[in-house]
């Protein structure tokens, strides 16, 4: 089987040719698709060395796939993910106009179809999530396409593109049901870090997508996060006890003092977090973080950091 070389810097109107060349081949794409299943640390660690992040997607959970563009020393990483439920498909957090081909490119090699794709779900409007909008329309290009995010956000989506509805979740009773009856519930966020913040929680898999929150400044940036049981038992990560080279909850603590605009929005969001039962979390940046009781830990140390945004402005670390 034929394997594509993905860069990020392949012209739009490319995409939109290897996608017809690659549907002349075979209507239904089944180009190389890497497939990982978490039954442990050890399995996820151990495949993870082998995977061509650049260029393929990954399988973070059942149905749900990363579909980022991957540079270990970008120092921030965006990270857009696609849910994939019987013949329909959901693009979260779609990404900048700058790496449209990679992640179009990563869609279509899970076997979907762009016109698969019927809601692209926008936590904030940011064009390092919304910047793509005018591609992903055109190569979508249906009807039954339609945006959910919220209303202070779809004033500056529509800025990106007029062209498709844009709903207000909450005017959706909070949830979009797939035809199967998976369900994924829409969370408010308010001011982490604008006004129409949200996190979109998948109820089948119990995945959290947190949008920045849980987002990091990565010098050394690895798909999946991993805490060592001393990281988890730590309660002082300026100095690390054991001498560790890098800690890996320090980007996410940094990031959250810079981006966040408050303790209050901060942890009024990590209260309505900490109440869902959560596997696992997949960030807008930053590492996804594959284990439950890391997800714990990390929301335990986010609970207990001090001056964020303009609290961090004024006071410092």
């Amino acid at each position: 089987m034929a394997k594509i070389k993905v860069t990020s810097n392949i012209a739009d109107t490319s995409i939109l040719s290897i996608y017809t060349n690659l549907k002349s081949i075979n209507k239904k794409v089944t180009a190389y698709i890497l497939k990982i299943e978490f039954n442990g640390r050890e399995n996820l660690m151990h495949t993870y060395d082998d995977v061509s992040l650049k260029n393929e997607s990954i399988k973070i959970a059942d149905g749900i796939y990363w579909v980022g563009y991957a540079d270990s020393n970008a120092g921030l990483h965006c990270n857009p993910y696609l849910i994939v439920e019987g013949d329909e498909a959901v693009l979260i957090d779609g990404g900048g106009r700058d790496d449209f081909s990679t992640v179009m490119l990563k869609v279509i090699r899970t076997g979907v179809q762009p016109s698969q794709i019927t809601r692209l779900i926008y936590q904030h409007y940011d064009p390092d999530l919304c910047g793509s909008l005018p591609q992903l329309e055109a190569i979508i290009n249906t009807d039954e396409l339609s945006i959910i995010s919220h209303k202070e956000n779809n004033i500056f989506i529509h800025y990106y593109s007029s062209k498709t509805p844009k709903l207000d979740f909450r005017n959706l009773d909070s949830h979009f049901d797939f035809a199967s009856g998976r369900r994924l519930e829409f969370y408010p966020t308010p001011y982490c870090h604008e006004p129409g913040s949200f996190v979109t929680y998948d109820t089948q898999t119990k995945t959290l997508f947190s949008s920045d929150i849980f987002g990091s400044f990565d010098q050394q940036w690895k798909l999946f996060l991993q805490l060592t049981d001393e990281c988890r038992e730590c309660l002082n990560i300026d100095v690390c006890p054991k001498s560790f080279e890098m800690c890996p909850v320090k980007g996410i603590r940094q990031f959250h003092q810079t981006v966040m605009t408050s303790n209050l929005a901060a942890k009024s969001a990590l209260q309505t977090i900490a109440a869902l039962d959560i596997e696992r979390i997949a960030p807008q940046h930053g590492s996804i973080i594959p284990y439950k009781e890391d997800v714990k830990a990390i929301i335990r140390y986010l609970s207990m950091t001090k001056n964020v945004g303009i609290e961090h402005l004024i006071f410092g670390e």
